[in-house]
């Protein structure tokens, strides 16, 4: 088969949206010149689309025009390595998915242990967020809530007392376990994500639960988040002014 033959046979049975790179298609280095002409080629000719350098996609056709890939597609190169989970999509990736705005972000947030400048790609800023835990796939929801405990202030189109609401609903339908697993991993965050994590889980009778992050914080520190109080009762405990 030839090589245009191959590749053209490959993507027809890709999904719509899937992104991939020449490198999904050679089997010997002599093969890369061909693979890229034959990529370019179908660029060309509309049966795929170009996301940036050395990276393509199947696209998707409405009557609106091409979708663009979502969001994890698009950086899932940076999301993994060799198959290991090395980030995750947080910030202004999720706050949209998770219920906390209407707002969907051009900016791609990703959450890792080492982090790099921001950059480009397509019309994507791509930034990233320090994550001190270690990232597994089991834990990426509970590190997700936490940074948007953390960036709180931040959510587009949003307020705190709505926000602290929504969190509210989303620790209720927790496990004890995973609630459990959420305090040891905001032990890592910075001291007003805990005092705000330990105001709602009180406010939910997780007092216990809530004893470790209460523990940890400076007793006379005060954490300015105006609205807080509306939707919980418990700010004044933790200094949440």
């Amino acid at each position: 088969m030839k090589t245009a033959d191959y590749i053209a046979f490959v993507i027809d049975r890709l999904p719509k949206g899937y992104v991939f790179t020449y490198a999904d298609f050679i089997t010997e280095v002599s093969q890369k010149e061909a693979v890229i002409k034959a990529l370019n080629r179908m660029v060309a000719s509309g049966k795929i689309a170009k996301l940036s350098k050395g990276k393509y996609y199947k696209p998707e056709n409405t009557p609106f025009g091409n979708l663009q890939p979502n969001q994890a597609q698009v950086v899932k190169d940076l999301l993994e390595e060799n198959g290991k989970t090395t980030g995750y999509l947080t910030g202004y990736s999720i706050y949209n998915q998770m219920g906390f705005t209407t707002q969907v972000s051009n900016m791609i947030q990703i959450g890792k242990n080492q982090v790099r400048p921001n950059f480009k790609r397509e019309r994507y800023t791509i930034s990233f967020v320090k994550q001190k835990n270690t990232i597994t796939k089991e834990n990426i929801p509970l590190l997700q809530l936490l940074d948007v405990i953390r960036y709180i202030k931040k959510i587009p189109d949003a307020n705190i007392n709505t926000s602290c609401k929504r969190v509210l609903a989303i620790i209720k339908n927790l496990s004890d376990k995973e609630i459990n697993t959420l305090v040891r991993l905001a032990l890592k965050y910075p001291p007003a994500t805990r005092a705000l994590l330990g105001a709602l889980l009180e406010q939910l009778q997780q007092k216990k639960a809530a004893e470790p992050l209460f523990k940890s914080l400076n007793p006379i520190t005060k954490y300015k988040l105006a609205g807080a109080a509306k939707a919980i009762t418990t700010t004044e405990k933790w200094n949440i002014v």
